[in-house]
């Protein structure tokens, strides 16, 4: 065979489309250029023809010698019989564990026995031979309303954590302010309150402010620890230092994380001193529950406090931190995580039957920590991107790391099993963004080829999704806006997934929004997201006037564009303002899950993100107007929960 043909079968092996259509519904070669570069990322060895022939050779041989398959997917709680056997002995242990808790004799065929959900590892031996298959034991739907909260539609608030003011805070919204929130939003009758991703973005980098692109999923961002609710400290540290970034109109994020990192490295060190032996006691547990995460975490923010935040040039083999340091980390996590846990246990107590929705990202910064944790199961040499669209006609490289399909399924998805769990652990509902990404994904390679798709597997996620979504208790929404392949929502819904509908995106062919019966009901339905014009920004054009300000679009076209959105908010205001003609649609609608925003309630009229800008706009900034003590009375937000109430109990009554 030839070697261009080698490298297509290989690329093939591994996952690698070969074509996919393009932003005008061409099809777009992948190049052999990129099918290396994507090899090269997940551990192949493709440097030239002979090496791309032994590959080739050597992954032929992996997948044709195998008696038994590497990986089945079982219903959990239902005996599960399987087409292989071949008289095999066989052992069943819960992955990570040495206890056997299944095993059989000899036959034809293994039958496992009713499982509970969670991932296994089937020792099969044969001729005396063995092979280790993964078994993903999965309930068959995700969580849903009905079963978690036994009613059939909530309403909830959302906001930018970052932006909340209040007398006590630091000059950054913290997670007191979210329990407070929470309970503001609960008296109200919201069933949850949603925020921005609360991933770490890393100790030491004080450029990153996206939440988007955070150091590591898997741990929390301690900028939000409030730093007079630390355990085990009965005094609240001197917060005089904030003053004047407390005063700023927006976030101040260099100076807040410099004078925030004192007065934690204060507060650990009366912790150290004078913290009382419950309070240690539970440190040292969690320690011991984090495992090698947890240090392996610890560590590397140690390190970038001696080397920097850009591990890459790290030394080689860089000496052990100082351990107090690494126990500086881990204990922050520590206070982190028990601040998180109380703001939710608040929100249930409030009344709020899911509490919080909190959200998961894409993936994390290339020179951040998950990157260098996870080295074993990340692709190198590429980002994570998106194609040429109507929204981005030159593509977008977001400079997110990539998992390795292969390497993570050799691990049995344990990082992401960890990640996963980090957020669902704290939440009663989920979002996953960018759901389509486990099914497939768009990288695009260091070395200047161009991007193409890699195909993820796609059931094993779901399965992975759906064990840690059980064990927490926790609805999941897919973040599902855009093109996606025929078929792709409707698998998504018969597994238990909410879609993510943005009223905002959704009219029908006379450009009007859609009608409440329209909105289908298993979805979390808002008028608008993070990146997105708020209402009142869309209806005022505020979106239009940063294109023209940006040089996006010509002064015609925003002439053009701003009649266009004028007729249109106009044609569906009709006899009321235009912010109660949207709320009412969306508390009438038949979605079960219905998002308002606190930027809308509040007639807020920049967004807070504008992609495709870093410095132009102010991203991730905006601090709201008002301060937490004065929103339980705010009219605006009174007026609104009304609407949303009565709106459910005439759907309750209807039921």
């Amino acid at each position: 065979m030839s070697a261009p043909n080698d490298l297509s079968e290989l690329a093939d092996l591994c996952g690698i489309w070969h074509d996919y259509h393009g932003l005008h519904g061409n099809l777009k070669q992948t190049s052999s250029d990129t099918q290396k570069a994507f090899l090269t990322a997940i551990g192949i060895d493709v440097s030239d023809d002979s090496a791309i022939r032994a590959s080739l050779a050597t992954l032929r041989h992996e997948i044709d010698d195998r008696w038994f398959p590497e990986e089945i997917i079982v219903q959990s709680g239902m005996a599960s019989p399987q087409e292989f056997g071949l008289g095999a002995n066989w052992q069943l242990r819960l992955d990570g564990s040495d206890d056997v808790i299944a095993q059989g004799q000899p036959d034809d065929h293994i039958t496992l026995p009713p499982l509970a959900s969670g991932v296994y590892a089937l020792t099969a031996t044969a001729s005396g031979r063995t092979e280790i298959i993964t078994v993903l034991a999965a309930p068959k739907h995700l969580p849903s309303l009905k079963t978690l909260t036994g009613t059939s539609k909530l309403w909830g608030l959302n906001l930018a954590l970052y932006g909340l003011q209040s007398n006590r805070n630091t000059g950054l919204g913290d997670f007191e302010d979210l329990a407070q929130a929470a309970e503001i939003a609960g008296a109200q009758g919201a069933g949850f309150i949603g925020i921005n991703p609360l991933h770490t973005m890393g100790h030491c980098d004080v450029d990153a402010i996206s939440p988007y692109s955070p150091s590591h999923r898997g741990f929390l961002n301690t900028e939000y620890i409030a730093l007079d609710r630390i355990p085990g400290l009965k005094t609240a540290q001197d917060l005089s230092n904030f003053g004047d970034i407390k005063l700023a109109t927006s976030v101040q994020y260099q100076a807040h994380k410099a004078a925030h990192h004192r007065s934690l490295n204060a507060s650990y060190q009366r912790y150290v001193d004078a913290a009382p032996k419950p309070a240690k006691s539970d440190f040292a547990t969690f320690k011991t529950k984090g495992g090698s995460d947890l240090q392996d975490f610890a560590r590397f923010e140690a390190l970038s406090e001696i080397h920097g935040t850009q591990w890459h040039d790290w030394p080689t083999d860089p000496d052990a931190p100082p351990a107090d340091r690494i126990d500086f980390h881990m204990w922050l996590q520590w206070v982190a995580a028990v601040q998180l846990a109380d703001a939710q246990a608040r929100s249930k107590a409030a009344g709020m039957p899911l509490g919080l929705y909190l959200d998961l990202a894409v993936g994390s910064r290339r020179d951040g920590a998950e990157s260098w944790c996870e080295q074993a199961a990340v692709a190198q040499g590429v980002s994570i991107g998106a194609p040429p669209d109507h929204l981005s006609p030159e593509g977008q490289n977001w400079n997110l790391t990539a998992f390795a399909p292969r390497k993570l399924k050799a691990l049995r998805y344990r990082p992401l099993r960890a990640i996963l769990a980090q957020t669902i652990r704290h939440a009663g509902i989920i979002r996953i963004d960018h759901v389509l990404g486990l099914n497939r994904s768009y990288w695009i390679p260091d070395d200047g080829s161009p991007g193409g798709y890699i195909r993820q597997p796609f059931e094993s996620l779901i399965a992975i999704i759906k064990i840690e979504a059980e064990r927490f208790n926790c609805a999941v929404v897919g973040e599902d806006l855009g093109l996606v392949p025929d078929g792709f929502r409707d698998t998504m819904r018969d597994h238990g997934f909410y879609g993510y509908s943005v009223l905002q995106y959704e009219k029908d062919d006379q450009g009007a929004f859609q009608k409440p019966d329209d909105i289908p009901a298993q979805v979390l339905s808002c008028f608008a997201t993070h990146d997105t014009p708020t209402l009142r920004g869309y209806e005022t054009g505020r979106d239009i006037y940063w294109w023209e300000k940006l040089a996006w679009i010509d002064e015609h076209a925003a002439d053009s564009l701003r009649q266009e959105r004028a007729a249109e908010v106009d044609a569906f205001r009709g006899d009321t303002d235009f912010k109660s003609h949207i709320h009412c649609l969306l508390a009438q609608s038949n979605a079960s899950l219905v998002a308002v925003q606190l930027d809308d309630i509040l007639g807020v009229e920049d967004a807070q993100n504008l992609p495709g800008t870093i410095e132009q706009h102010p991203n991730w900034q905006r601090k709201y107007d008002i301060l937490l003590e004065n929103l339980s009375a705010d009219g605006q937000l009174r007026a609104t929960a009304q609407l949303m109430n009565d709106a459910g109990r005439r759907n309750a009554d209807k039921g």
